[in-house]
């Protein structure tokens, strides 16, 4: 079917004598001559008023069709006499593909809570909201691939089953064909095998042959949390650089977000408006300070102190040693530094057994990247590269250093200072749209309890 997407009828330069769009109703307005029909296909956020004259063949074919309908409107793009819209379409010829049924259509007001529509996640892309938040996901994640692109980085494509917890901390999916109680030797792979919490460990093997690499994909973590910030599957993009350290990585993690800042600034400008204006006051202008100025940065050590003289009294206790919490991070970035800032050299205790040790014995070089309203974006570190150090620390952590034969080559055959990260793609959404609940900038949110669609 020829057709004009509604993005483009709407950047219209000149009228049109024929034009067809398709998309879904979203008013209707009967007056005695004519009626009203606001349509949207999804292509941009503005609907595309068409006029359907009485007794005409379009009102035969619209009939009594209504919000929710999808159809086409054939007939000529002209100057709209109405505020705030340049064209609208004088209908020739309507065809209704598909009614809704307003008794029973479930989006017939124009808001409804962000809870209701979490139940009906398989209609929500067809509100202004979440039209635009998806809209902005497509259009974040096309500035990764471009930024990535431009610096020589290598997409590659980590292995989504795995036999190894990359963090260690044992909260993984098990994926099994087996039927009941069996040894994992009956199964599939002849062991126990996972749904990956991160691409990490291969992304490095690969990044010591290619140079640099990136990985853009979903990761699974089987977290019993209903927090507004976790999720069971999520997103995440994981650069590794080889010939590269902390301060390589800190400042590739600060170009990337601002790179995708800018380009959704760019590109999504009316979409995130709609935030500004009914989600987060004052995102805009957040959002651009991201540009103005460079993201602060302090170590861990001097974070600590800040925390402790700021007089606030934390839910969690600060101390050197602590990891550091929302609250905590939110501080840093929101109060303190009123801007992005980087923390590195974090204690060795908190950390995962592949980050590098530090000269000092007390902490390694490991980076975190903290945005207001969010908290951490970005967690990475320079890896450890030194096998002797690598092999100590996982045997301190109570792993086995056989799990990791593959790993430990890396450090055996032409090993190299090698560095890199991982930023949660959902964090990165709800940072470009001031949306607070992760379930609310994927699609079809996995948690707890949800696994309906």
């Amino acid at each position: 079917m020829e057709r004009t997407l509604v993005v483009d009828a709407l950047a219209a330069t000149m009228p049109q004598r024929e034009i067809t769009i398709c998309g879904w109703i979203r008013t209707r307005r009967d007056a005695k001559d004519f009626s009203f029909v606001e349509v949207n296909d999804g292509s941009c956020l503005t609907n595309i008023q068409c006029i359907v004259d009485a007794g005409t063949a379009a009102q035969a074919g619209l009939g009594d069709a209504s919000t929710g309908a999808a159809l086409s409107v054939s007939g000529e793009l002209v100057p709209s006499p109405g505020k705030g819209q340049q064209w609208e379409i004088r209908a020739a010829t309507v065809r209704v593909f598909g009614g809704a049924d307003p008794e029973t259509f479930p989006l017939q007001k124009k808001r409804h809570s962000d809870e209701f529509l979490r139940t009906i996640a398989h209609l929500r892309a067809r509100t202004n909201k979440y039209g635009a938040a998806f809209r902005i996901r497509s259009e974040a994640a096309r500035a990764v691939h471009d930024f990535f692109h431009e610096r020589h980085f290598v997409w590659v494509h980590t292995p989504i089953l795995t036999g190894s917890d990359c963090e260690g901390a044992g909260e993984m999916f098990r994926v099994t064909t087996l039927d009941g109680p069996a040894s994992p030797s009956e199964d599939f792979f002849g062991r126990n095998c996972h749904l990956t919490v991160s691409g990490q460990l291969e992304a490095e093997a690969l990044a010591m042959g290619l140079g640099r690499v990136y990985t853009f994909g979903p990761t699974f973590r089987a977290e019993n949390s209903n927090t507004p910030r976790h999720a069971a599957e999520f997103w995440m993009i994981e650069p590794e650089m080889a010939f590269a350290g902390l301060e390589d990585i800190m400042e590739l993690g600060e170009g990337l977000t601002r790179h995708v800042v800018d380009h959704c600034l760019r590109h999504c400008e009316n979409d995130l408006k709609l935030f500004d204006a009914f989600v987060d006051k004052g995102l805009l202008d957040r959002l651009r300070g991201m540009l103005r100025q460079p993201f602060a940065r302090c170590s861990y050590a001097e974070a600590i102190n800040i925390l402790q003289d700021s007089g606030r009294e934390f839910t969690y206790p600060v101390a050197f040693g602590v990891d550091l919490q929302t609250e905590h991070e939110r501080y840093l970035a929101e109060e303190h530094y009123q801007r992005p800032v980087i923390v590195y050299n974090y204690p060795r205790e908190i950390k995962a057994f592949y980050m590098r040790a530090n000269d000092d014995g007390e902490t390694v070089a490991a980076m975190d990247v903290l945005v207001p309203r969010i908290g951490e974006l970005i967690g990475g570190s320079q890896r450890e590269e030194r096998l002797d150090r690598l092999e100590a620390r996982i045997a301190e952590l109570g792993q086995y250093p056989e799990d990791y034969w593959w790993y430990l080559d890396l450090r055996r055959f032409g090993s190299a200072p090698h560095a890199g990260f991982g930023l949660g793609f959902e964090r990165l959404l709800m940072m470009l749209t001031g949306i607070t609940n992760i379930r609310d900038v994927i699609p079809f949110p996995r948690t707890p309890g949800s696994l309906e669609f």
